[in-house]
């Protein structure tokens, strides 16, 4: 994982290979690209030619979100009760410390090897760390970082080069802990603003493409109860077919315009999609197409083409 550095952390996502995930501007390329992947190939093996997948990634797309908000709510949550606690400690007294927010950075290490022996200030303020941020149930499999590791990414470098070179709490490295931990809690309370506004779309587009689905299924159904050739109904359901191909090319530059205009672009995040940070923090660590909505609506935009052309075969043989 790559922590951003800073006091305002927004959000940690994997380090990307830049050569992998050079950004694609295309929807054929995009969410070809997606649907052609061996794990969705597997999967539309495993379920069988008759299922429609194309909501399915949408949906996936949206249990994701909501997992992911979830996590970063309770992180949100962590750091609030963090900086509750440091406030509630008593700081040391004035003449007992040296630096505040100054120290060696060799000191860094010694941090989080504080013994029984030591401050009791500073064991208070570790293990109010260890209680609240590190015990979130997902912190292992995300970050697994040592406490001093995690207060460094966190709440910055510099209070663990305090912390440590006090070898106590002092006022000034209280009062820096709690106003950087309350901040680090507005930061995932933006961030989890930010995936409700992304869950709030792919909802939208959900029930976009589920009309156009219907539409389609209502076409095909009307076709098939005509006896005999029907050459005038089955024109009539091409140019409809053709118009709600139309649509999905509509679905698919929306859709491009809110990748465009991510509800939240991090400040030093590690982006190597151009202005989608935001979707690649979301969509590259789970399985499944990078880019959902487009990749559905291809799959829409095809099924449409095939009927297409079963309208046109129908038509070539009445003649």
């Amino acid at each position: 994982m790559s922590a951003h550095a800073g006091t305002a952390t927004a959000f940690r996502i994997p380090t990307m290979d830049p050569a992998a995930t050079a950004e694609c501007t295309t929807l054929s390329c995009e969410a070809g690209a997606a649907v052609t992947a061996p794990v969705v190939v597997a999967t539309v093996v495993a379920v069988g030619l008759g299922a429609f997948l194309a909501f399915a990634y949408v949906h996936d797309a949206i249990d994701a979100d909501r997992r992911e908000r979830r996590r970063v709510l309770a992180e949100r949550d962590a750091f609030e009760a963090f900086a509750d606690r440091v406030a509630a400690l008593d700081s040391a007294p004035p003449e007992s410390t040296t630096s505040g927010l100054n120290g060696s950075a060799v000191a860094v290490r010694t941090v989080d090897r504080v013994g029984p022996a030591g401050d009791v200030r500073l064991r208070r303020v570790l293990a109010a760390y260890r209680d609240t941020v590190m015990s979130v149930p997902h912190y292992r499999q995300e970050y697994d970082e040592t406490v001093t590791e995690s207060l460094a990414a966190e709440l910055g470098p510099d209070t663990t080069v305090a912390l440590a070179s006090d070898g106590t709490l002092c006022a000034g490295s209280k009062s820096a802990l709690v106003r950087r931990g309350r901040r680090a809690a507005e930061a995932r309370s933006s961030l989890a603003d930010a995936i409700g506004e992304e869950i709030d779309s792919l909802r939208a587009f959900e029930d976009d493409l589920s009309r156009v689905d219907r539409r389609r299924r209502c076409l095909i159904e009307h076709l098939d109860g005509i006896s005999g050739s029907g050459a005038d109904a089955a024109i009539d359901v091409w140019e409809r077919l053709d118009d709600l191909e139309r649509e999905c090319d509509e679905i698919a530059a929306n859709r491009q315009t809110t990748l465009s205009d991510p509800p939240m672009s991090p400040v030093g995040a590690v982006d190597t999609g151009g202005d989608r940070g935001f979707y690649e923090y979301l969509y590259a660590p789970i399985d499944g197409p990078r880019y959902p909505v487009l990749a559905a609506v291809s799959e829409l935009a095809e099924r449409i083409r095939t009927d297409r052309d079963c309208v046109a075969n129908r038509l070539a043989s009445a003649r």
